[in-house]
């Protein structure tokens, strides 16, 4: 098992200063995680938070630049266990392919995600996110030999 748990923090351009707030609120919590966030979120969340000295956080590539994908990457690989995704539904994402696939690729390994304020509340709210929730990553042995046979 991981030393520390990770969080991935992403958000479209209007929603930054709300996932900001969100962080802030919950500081104290993710103090205790390894937090990971595409390149333009982790800057505005470092120059957000240069009063709170106990946060780092480790910045990627800009989403648009293939940041999404590097975040789901470290998914598929185990890096990161939660993903926290403020997005804008109402605004079109020149890069919207990337930003399913993201979202494709947390359900793929089933890790929790929120894509909002208040299901990432619920999400950091829960039980099991206290006491050190451990994912059971999928088994993709089926799938693999299926596909091999054909």
């Amino acid at each position: 098992m991981k030393e520390k748990q990770a969080v991935a923090l992403v958000a479209h351009d209007n929603k930054k200063p709300e996932l900001l707030q969100w962080v802030r609120d919950h500081i104290e919590l993710l103090a205790g995680y390894d937090l990971y966030a595409t390149g333009t979120t982790g800057k505005m969340l470092e120059d957000g938070l240069k009063d709170i000295k106990s946060i780092s956080i480790y910045k990627l590539l800009s989403g648009p630049l293939g940041g999404d994908q590097q975040i789901g990457a470290k998914i598929a690989e185990g890096v990161i266990d939660f993903l926290i995704f403020f997005w804008d539904p109402l605004e079109p994402q020149p890069h919207d392919p990337d930003v399913k696939a993201l979202l494709r690729i947390a359900v793929t390994w089933d890790i929790p995600f929120a894509c909002n304020r208040a299901s990432a509340n619920f999400l950091f709210a829960s039980a099991k996110i206290i006491s050190e929730y451990s994912r059971e990553a999928p088994n993709f042995d089926a799938y693999l030999n299926r596909n091999l046979k054909k």
